[in-house]
């Protein structure tokens, strides 16, 4: 730790409390204080190896917290392995009882914003970009399906047909021409709330460039779109088409979810037949869509 805050500009003897954050299941995150009041958050990457994605993620996150706009991080110091960032007010959402509907509203509002971030290619930051969403999203629904393969994990479908399946939605798309900085992982842990309000979202190391509609995955993890996020977000309802693309989105994130507890070495059964029911659902759903 004391070479990370070196590189960072900190004196590690400035640190008078380090204390680990529990709850994350990637990168070790490490909350620290230091004697002039500051309070900071180092993530350290693990050295075990993961997914084929699973690379750079915190250079990917540092890019997307100096890129975006809204409550976010501000990053302090950055380096192979390594993230530094001040600490955002907030408990995470998952553990505030009574946070209200009203909260799903100004969520929507603080995405739209994030939204507003744009660039030139699609795909994953720490690889390289793509010129059109296709060619990205099926390169990374590839990439999944092949670690599937890789750690001999059985799937709900063959990965060939999971493959060929997203493929032969292409053209839906093909519609998608403007790379949207897109979070990816805002689930309820991930969104901090402070008294009444969002205070804060973190983790963003699974950011990629993409369609905002990706983000609705997490946003309505295991349940559907909600009045008071889409209004919040500025649209009253997604097209057809868009919701044809979440249910890719929902494929792909089950693929992750399931394919991640072989290197992460996670066993618990419930949580594998939930998760492989839950791709099988959104698999049959694109089928039917075609």
């Amino acid at each position: 730790m004391d070479g990370e805050l070196t590189a960072s500009g900190i004196d590690p003897a400035s640190v008078v409390a380090a204390e680990d954050i529990g709850g994350g299941t990637y990168n070790r995150a490490v909350r620290l204080r230091l004697a002039d009041g500051r309070r900071l958050v180092l993530k350290i990457a693990p050295s075990a190896p993961g997914l084929s994605y699973e690379h750079d993620l915190l250079a990917t996150e540092a890019e997307y917290y100096r890129l975006a706009s809204g409550p976010l991080p501000s990053v302090v110091g950055a380096g192979p392995g390594f993230l530094l960032m001040t600490e955002v007010p907030g408990e995470p959402w998952n553990r505030t009882p009574g946070a209200g509907p009203h909260l799903r509203a100004e969520l929507g509002a603080i995405v739209a914003r994030l939204h507003e971030t744009t660039g030139d290619g699609f795909g994953y930051p720490q690889d390289p970009l793509h010129p059109t969403w296709p060619s990205a999203f099926t390169a990374m629904v590839d990439a999944i399906l092949a670690d599937a393969v890789r750690y001999r994990l059985r799937l709900p479908r063959p990965a060939a047909e999971i493959a060929h399946l997203v493929r032969r939605h292409e053209p839906l798309l093909e519609l998608v021409t403007t790379p949207v900085l897109v979070h990816f992982d805002l689930w309820q842990g991930n969104i901090l709330v402070d008294g009444d309000r969002v205070s804060g979202i973190i983790d963003a190391e699974r950011a990629f460039w993409d369609d905002p509609v990706a983000e609705f995955v997490s946003l309505t993890l295991l349940h559907d779109l909600d009045a008071p996020l889409l209004e919040g977000y500025g649209t009253a309802r997604f097209d057809a088409p868009g919701r044809r693309r979440l249910t890719l989105y929902r494929v792909y994130l089950g693929l992750i979810m399931l394919v991640e507890m072989v290197p992460r070495q996670d066993t618990n059964a419930d949580r594998e037949r939930f998760v492989s029911a839950w791709l099988a659902e959104n698999l049959d759903a694109a089928q039917r869509a075609l």
